[in-house]
């Protein structure tokens, strides 16, 4: 059994003010010199970018330092998707993101009961909260009601009674006289109020086709809004009562998720596969901690903490570069990783930077195994909005007026450096682009719900899709990706 003090903010609905709220809850808990795990359900990407920032900005204005991981490094935000995932996992990569932390801190996703869309409370929130055994406190987007915040936060509390509804943040409140007409609703109600903030346009993320501007792109921007939310949530919430109520939450069974465990058991799965460096699956190596380049960077910004721990566990020295700045490759790159991101913002950029686009069509001419999702899969295109790209895919992609958004089931219709034919996944799509050919003579995957369609492209050691899957749930796919490098030059 393990103790975690930890909480849900959830809301009714999308646009209610989550993101801000948690981040400045984050920032103030780790100006206090609190170590801080910061948590993201389901599977956005950027919004862990802003909560790694509140906590490691703040925690730097600590002068104790106290508010750094015990590890003494800035903790990255996680995300806890149990369609992605899994719900058995949640529990478990929960554990192992948040070893050692003073205060948890979860974000939800939409409303609090909303989920993955015809599976009931799959994915959701209160799913969630429920497999961490976690009060929920509620932000509620108080701008247009006043006595009807009560009957809103009762239906909310009363709906499900595996969910413990513990609180409330009331947010953007008009006023002191409107703030104490919402407290004065509530107060029959049975949830107390931890807080009230006020409606202000200061601390706001800027957002385009996809959501929110990404960390990466606005960092000195985020930096002082970070600072801002702090101190609009030291002024407006019970922070003291937050934490107790926090370190209310009851201890969990289960052990912490381990990246070595996982590839050792996806190994053993596999008859004669070896351990993490053999050659199983690879091209006649023994790879002695190859190279595996990860791209980051504006442009790159999309990728969950667990993948770079699984290559990492596989026996894999991973090495960051930034294709808008690099011109070339991470010395002995013997594979090279391409998550999402926005490429389409940063098109002329990267076409200018021919020496690294060469360069990776180099290394999928050499055979290297190449994973690229999404952003990754446009990168390797023939053109990008009629931008030259790196040409390794006889395609070209273009923004699209239509957002393409959801979960996917998946079959790997051939086999790759990440999956043998016939393995199934579950993934996530989410961009506003398109790619003519949408699939290659060799598709990456078949999608089997909900729809029915090839995708993506199984071409050579190249795996390119526009499915992101989360490897915690395939760790096989890091052992095998790894397992294909080849030794490193030099």
């Amino acid at each position: 059994m393990v103790s975690v003090p930890r909480l849900v903010i959830a809301a009714p609905a999308s646009g209610s003010g989550k993101t801000t709220v948690t981040a400045g809850l984050m920032a103030a808990f780790a100006e206090r010199g609190l170590d801080v795990s910061p948590h993201k359900v389901g599977p956005d990407y950027i919004d862990p970018g802003y909560h790694a920032l509140a906590i490691s900005s703040a925690a730097s204005s600590d002068a104790s330092g106290a508010g750094r991981s015990r590890t003494g490094g800035a903790r990255p935000g996680r995300n806890l998707d149990a369609y992605l995932c899994g719900p058995d996992r949640i529990a478990p990569l929960f554990l192992h993101g948040a070893a050692g932390c003073d205060l948890a801190l979860v974000e939800g996703v939409m409303g609090l009961f909303d989920g993955a869309a015809g599976q009931g409370e799959l994915a959701s929130t209160a799913h969630v909260a429920k497999l961490l055994r976690a009060p929920v406190v509620l932000v509620v987007d108080a701008s247009s009601q006043s006595r009807s915040v009560a009957a809103l936060v009762h239906g909310f509390a009363s709906w499900d009674p595996g969910v413990r509804v513990a609180g409330v943040i009331l947010n953007k409140v008009a006023s002191d006289r409107h703030e104490a007409m919402l407290r004065e609703a509530l107060e029959g109600c049975g949830v107390p109020v931890f807080g009230a903030l006020r409606r202000t346009r200061a601390v706001r993320a800027p957002s385009r086709h996809l959501g929110l501007v990404p960390v990466a792109e606005r960092h000195a921007e985020a930096v002082d809004s970070a600072a801002a939310l702090a101190a609009r949530v030291r002024e407006g919430c019970d922070l003291d009562g937050l934490l107790a109520l926090a370190r209310s939450a009851p201890p969990l069974s289960g052990r912490p998720w381990d990246p070595e465990e996982e590839i050792h058991r996806a190994m053993a799965a596999v008859p004669g596969a070896g351990g993490p460096g053999d050659d199983a699956g690879g091209r006649g190596h023994r790879a002695a901690r190859p190279v595996v380049a990860v791209a980051g960077g504006a442009a790159f910004t999309f990728s969950y903490a667990e993948h770079a721990e699984l290559l990492t566990a596989a026996g894999a020295r991973v090495v960051p570069f930034d294709p808008l700045r690099d011109e070339r490759l991470p010395e002995g790159t013997g594979g090279l990783v391409i998550g999402g991101g926005f490429p389409e913002v940063y098109a002329p950029e990267l076409s200018a930077n021919e020496p690294l686009r060469t360069a990776v069509a180099g290394l999928a001419a050499s055979g290297a195994p190449i994973a690229a999702e999404c952003a990754g899969l446009l990168y390797l295109a023939h053109s990008l909005d009629g931008q030259p790209m790196c040409g390794v895919l006889a395609a070209k992609a273009r923004m699209s007026e239509r957002l393409t958004l959801g979960y996917r089931e998946a079959v790997a219709v051939s086999d790759t450096s990440l999956a043998a034919a016939g393995t199934r996944v579950r993934g996530h799509e989410f961009h506003r682009t398109t790619i003519v050919p949408g699939a290659g003579p060799e598709p990456a995957w078949g999608l089997v719900h909900p729809e029915r369609r090839t995708e993506g492209f199984a071409q050579g050691d190249v795996h390119a899709s526009y499915l992101h899957v989360h490897w915690a749930s395939v760790p096989g796919a890091a052992a095998r990706f790894v397992n294909r490098c080849a030794s490193p030059a030099g």
